[in-house]
């Protein structure tokens, strides 16, 4: 797939999946916005709520007090008042009986209704002045109430009670605080179900209360009073949590499902860069191949070629000699094949070793042996540092032989100019160190971290005679895996590599 496809994809899922996650947060603000307005409307609703019971029971309060016979005593009195004066002459049955003593008049509700109209039916400027003062005198009752101070006019409980039973018809189940704030005092009076002690104003209302004194949930009370004497005020600490309460589930919801398409996102984009990587890679690798086995089989066409001519075929020295070339070239071929049938095996784990004790040293020794005719050729070296004093290990001397001769063969490749290739062996703990190191061409950080990977081959610039498939790291990996041993390497781009391998001395499990 072409990188600018790639790129144009990439963009078009981001634009796409931020265009979402804007739609989400809006939404989700626009809830908040929402259950914000609908708790503060509720709140509101249960203050007024709160309120108005109250002054229905002070109503209710009021009328007790009147029917108890308040009002009937007033009258009762008033009317022995005026008889006994002579104001007024009555002759009023009650209980069947006619009453001669003023003195003892007493009145039925129905004959106190009777007396009431007859004494209010006059409409000189006298009686309107006598009904007026009666009629003051009779609600005095209710008309002192506007001097009666506020904490006697609210019953503690009642006020509780209200307000937790109207929160939780309305579902607002969160912690709160409330007062009554006095407008005469200019102070609270009670809070949280309480009377405050009187204080400075600076202690009672800002110090002690500021939450509750700044609250903006607040209504008047006693609204039938010529001036209201104070507010009952609420403050919830915890508002914002308990508002955010209402959409987390949701939030939490799209957030994680928000994380599994970024995370596919992401790894579809990942594995996308990797086939693409990978399929590079594997045309390098058919590239490398083709030239590889182009090479041995033009040399063993042109043998042939020469062992036919006339001037060959009579010569058994020269037949020898083009013979030779075509079974070396016929190994080369070989080998690379066979190089590709291993990585094909231990990728489809198809492959088996044959455990033995092998001496690390006697392989070592052999792989210096065959290296050092081809490095020689290039006026390099090659020497051999064995220190380990215990060099038995437990393995497969085929694979670990191969595993050797890679990193030397590599160590060659990659040192253009007289190669100077050391290797070495040292006991350490719980097993043996081989260490294989040149002065080559080094490698990046980058390259580091993908040499071990199958196909993959460190660039050489304008080196075109460094042969191979990419194939002998990944198999050096995969062969110490199997011996649950390590490979480290240790390199400077310029200045050569150094490639380090473990082996446990007990061998594999």
């Amino acid at each position: 797939m072409n990188k600018k496809v790639i790129w144009l994809i990439i963009g078009l899922m981001s634009v796409a999946l931020i265009g979402v996650a804007g739609m989400q947060l809006k939404w989700v603000l626009d809830t908040l916005k929402a259950n914000e307005a609908q708790f503060d409307s509720h709140v509101f609703d249960a203050l007024n709520t709160v309120v108005e019971k109250l002054e229905y029971q002070e109503s209710l309060e009021a009328m007790r007090q009147i029917d108890s016979g308040w009002a009937r005593d007033f009258y009762e009195q008033d009317l022995k008042k005026r008889i006994e004066s002579g104001e007024l002459q009555v002759s009023l049955k009650v209980s069947d009986e006619h009453v001669d003593h003023p003195g003892h008049v007493h009145l039925t509700k129905q004959q106190l209704l009777e007396y009431t109209i007859s004494a209010n039916s006059c409409n000189c400027s006298k009686c309107t002045k006598e009904k007026a003062d009666r009629l003051s005198q009779y609600v005095s009752y209710t008309a002192g109430l506007d001097m009666t101070p506020i904490t006697e006019r609210v019953d503690l409980k009642k006020l509780d009670g209200y307000l937790r039973q109207q929160f939780q018809d309305l579902g607002i189940k969160t912690p709160f605080r409330y007062g009554v704030f006095d407008n005469n005092k200019n102070s609270f009076v009670i809070a949280d179900g309480k009377y405050v002690v009187e204080d400075k104003l600076s202690q009672t209302t800002l110090t002690g209360y500021k939450n509750l004194y700044n609250s903006d949930f607040r209504v008047n009370m006693f609204h039938g009073d010529t001036k209201s004497p104070g507010m009952l005020m609420v403050y919830f600490p915890l508002k914002n949590s308990f508002i955010w309460q209402t959409v987390i589930k949701t939030l939490v919801g799209s957030i994680f499902f928000m994380s599994i398409i970024l995370f596919c996102f992401a790894y579809t984009i990942s594995v996308i860069f990797r086939q693409k990587k990978l399929s590079e890679m594997k045309n390098d690798f058919i590239n490398n191949m083709t030239h590889e086995f182009k090479t041995p089989i033009a040399t063993i066409s042109l043998a042939s070629d020469s062992i036919a001519s006339p001037r060959v075929i009579n010569s058994p020295e020269k037949i020898k000699r083009f013979t030779n070339i075509i079974r070396q070239e016929n190994k080369r071929m070989n080998n690379q094949v066979e190089k590709v049938l291993q990585m094909a095996r231990i990728d489809s784990q198809d492959f088996t070793m044959n455990m033995g004790e092998v001496n690390l040293h006697d392989i070592i020794s052999k792989a210096v042996g065959y290296i050092s005719l081809q490095v020689e050729k290039k006026d390099g070296t090659v020497t051999a540092d064995l220190k380990a004093t215990q060099p038995v290990i437990k393995g497969d001397m085929t694979h670990i032989a191969n595993v050797i001769n890679n990193l030397l063969d590599n160590a060659n490749k990659y040192s253009p100019d007289k190669p100077e290739i050391s290797i070495a062996t040292r006991n350490v703990n719980g097993g043996v160190e081989v260490i294989v190191s040149d002065k080559g061409i080094g490698m990046s950080k980058e390259a580091r971290k993908h040499i071990f990977e199958k196909f993959y081959r460190v660039h050489t610039g304008n080196l075109h005679d460094v042969k191979g498939f990419g194939l002998g790291l990944s198999y050096v990996k995969v062969i110490m895996d199997a011996h649950k041993g390590k490979v480290d390497v240790k390199s400077e781009l310029g200045k050569g590599s150094s490639f380090v391998l473990f082996f446990p001395a007990n061998g594999v499990s």
